[in-house]
Protein backbone atom coordinates (compact mmCIF):
# COMPACT_ATOMS: atom_id res chain seq x y z
CA UNK A 1 0.00 0.00 0.00
CA UNK A 2 1.09 3.60 -1.17
CA UNK A 3 0.50 6.12 1.83
CA UNK A 4 0.90 10.02 1.52
CA UNK A 5 0.94 12.61 3.89
CA UNK A 6 0.15 16.35 3.73
CA UNK A 7 -0.18 18.67 6.54
CA UNK A 8 -1.79 22.43 7.15
CA UNK A 9 -1.79 25.10 10.28
CA UNK A 10 -3.64 27.51 11.45
CA UNK A 11 -4.01 29.12 15.14
CA UNK A 12 -7.17 29.66 16.32
CA UNK A 13 -8.49 30.31 20.12
CA UNK A 14 -10.94 27.99 21.39
CA UNK A 15 -11.66 26.60 25.36
CA UNK A 16 -13.48 23.73 26.72
CA UNK A 17 -16.87 24.13 28.89
CA UNK A 18 -17.00 22.26 32.24
CA UNK A 19 -13.65 21.67 31.84
CA UNK A 20 -12.17 21.90 35.25
CA UNK A 21 -8.57 23.40 34.20
CA UNK A 22 -6.49 25.73 32.71
CA UNK A 23 -8.27 24.49 29.03
CA UNK A 24 -11.67 25.85 30.51
CA UNK A 25 -10.11 29.27 29.30
CA UNK A 26 -10.03 31.30 26.53
CA UNK A 27 -6.75 29.94 24.97
CA UNK A 28 -4.17 29.90 21.67
CA UNK A 29 -3.11 26.94 19.53
CA UNK A 30 -0.82 26.68 16.76
CA UNK A 31 -3.02 23.66 15.03
CA UNK A 32 -1.79 21.31 12.52
CA UNK A 33 -3.70 18.82 10.49
CA UNK A 34 -1.95 16.07 8.99
CA UNK A 35 -4.03 13.88 6.49
CA UNK A 36 -2.67 10.33 5.55
CA UNK A 37 -4.42 9.28 1.95
CA UNK A 38 -3.81 5.60 0.88
CA UNK A 39 -3.66 3.61 -2.68
CA UNK A 40 -3.17 0.00 -3.54
CA UNK A 41 -2.38 0.94 -6.62
CA UNK A 42 -0.27 4.15 -8.86
CA UNK A 43 -2.22 6.16 -11.54
CA UNK A 44 -0.86 4.45 -14.61
CA UNK A 45 -1.42 7.62 -17.71
CA UNK A 46 -1.54 11.72 -17.65
CA UNK A 47 0.61 14.13 -15.33
CA UNK A 48 -0.36 11.96 -11.85
CA UNK A 49 1.53 8.71 -13.96
CA UNK A 50 3.38 6.45 -11.29
CA UNK A 51 1.37 8.54 -8.40
CA UNK A 52 -2.01 8.24 -6.38
CA UNK A 53 -2.50 11.99 -6.63
CA UNK A 54 -0.47 15.17 -6.94
CA UNK A 55 0.99 16.58 -3.42
CA UNK A 56 0.00 20.03 -4.51
CA UNK A 57 -3.83 19.03 -5.07
CA UNK A 58 -3.50 16.72 -1.73
CA UNK A 59 -2.09 19.69 0.17
CA UNK A 60 -4.02 22.50 -1.33
CA UNK A 61 -7.22 20.02 -0.26
CA UNK A 62 -6.07 19.86 3.38
CA UNK A 63 -5.57 24.15 3.33
CA UNK A 64 -9.11 24.17 2.00
CA UNK A 65 -10.64 21.95 4.65
CA UNK A 66 -8.89 23.68 7.86
CA UNK A 67 -8.74 27.51 6.37
CA UNK A 68 -12.01 28.20 7.81
CA UNK A 69 -10.54 28.10 11.45
CA UNK A 70 -7.24 30.33 10.59
CA UNK A 71 -8.06 33.16 13.29
CA UNK A 72 -10.90 32.19 14.75
CA UNK A 73 -12.61 31.30 18.20
CA UNK A 74 -13.78 28.08 18.09
CA UNK A 75 -16.63 27.43 20.26
CA UNK A 76 -18.76 24.26 21.30
CA UNK A 77 -22.76 24.96 20.41
CA UNK A 78 -23.99 26.12 23.70
CA UNK A 79 -21.04 27.27 25.09
CA UNK A 80 -21.69 30.53 25.57
CA UNK A 81 -24.33 32.75 26.87
CA UNK A 82 -26.05 34.41 24.02
CA UNK A 83 -25.22 37.76 24.98
CA UNK A 84 -21.79 37.09 25.25
CA UNK A 85 -21.61 35.73 21.68
CA UNK A 86 -24.12 38.33 20.58
CA UNK A 87 -21.53 40.92 21.52
CA UNK A 88 -18.36 38.82 19.98
CA UNK A 89 -20.31 38.75 16.69
CA UNK A 90 -21.29 42.34 16.88
CA UNK A 91 -17.40 43.49 17.26
CA UNK A 92 -17.29 41.07 14.46
CA UNK A 93 -15.17 38.71 15.63
CA UNK A 94 -14.90 35.02 13.50
CA UNK A 95 -16.65 32.64 15.05
CA UNK A 96 -16.85 28.89 14.48
CA UNK A 97 -19.54 26.95 15.96
CA UNK A 98 -19.31 23.05 16.33
CA UNK A 99 -21.72 20.78 17.36
CA UNK A 100 -18.97 18.95 19.39
CA UNK A 101 -16.33 20.24 22.15
CA UNK A 102 -13.52 21.19 19.82
CA UNK A 103 -10.88 18.88 21.21
CA UNK A 104 -7.53 16.91 19.25
CA UNK A 105 -9.72 14.10 19.14
CA UNK A 106 -13.09 15.40 17.78
CA UNK A 107 -10.78 17.34 15.22
CA UNK A 108 -8.82 14.37 13.88
CA UNK A 109 -12.58 12.40 13.59
CA UNK A 110 -13.44 15.94 11.82
CA UNK A 111 -10.97 16.40 9.62
CA UNK A 112 -10.93 13.09 8.22
CA UNK A 113 -14.64 13.24 7.77
CA UNK A 114 -13.94 16.43 5.72
CA UNK A 115 -10.92 14.61 3.77
CA UNK A 116 -13.25 11.64 2.99
CA UNK A 117 -15.49 13.71 1.78
CA UNK A 118 -13.92 15.62 -0.74
CA UNK A 119 -13.24 12.10 -2.31
CA UNK A 120 -9.59 11.34 -0.78
CA UNK A 121 -8.88 7.31 0.68
CA UNK A 122 -8.30 8.65 3.79
CA UNK A 123 -6.25 6.75 5.86
CA UNK A 124 -5.52 8.76 8.72
CA UNK A 125 -6.18 12.47 10.34
CA UNK A 126 -3.77 13.96 12.79
CA UNK A 127 -4.46 16.96 15.01
CA UNK A 128 -1.16 18.50 16.53
CA UNK A 129 -2.59 21.06 19.49
CA UNK A 130 1.18 21.53 20.55
CA UNK A 131 4.21 20.54 18.67
CA UNK A 132 4.58 17.53 20.75
CA UNK A 133 0.80 16.45 21.67
CA UNK A 134 -1.91 15.21 19.19
CA UNK A 135 -4.51 12.82 18.25
CA UNK A 136 -4.82 10.61 15.44
CA UNK A 137 -8.23 9.30 14.02
CA UNK A 138 -8.44 6.61 11.87
CA UNK A 139 -11.28 3.41 10.95
CA UNK A 140 -8.96 0.49 10.61
CA UNK A 141 -6.66 -1.26 12.59
CA UNK A 142 -3.43 0.22 11.22
CA UNK A 143 -3.28 2.96 13.62
CA UNK A 144 -2.53 0.29 16.42
CA UNK A 145 -0.07 -1.16 14.65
Amino acid sequence: MYILKAESSFDSAHFLKDYKGKCGNIHGHRWKVTIEIKGDTLNTGGNTRDMIIDFGELKALVREITKPFDHSLIIEEGSLKETTLTALKEEDFSIITLPFRPTAERFAKYFYEQAKLKGCNVLSATVYETPANCAKYCEEDICTK
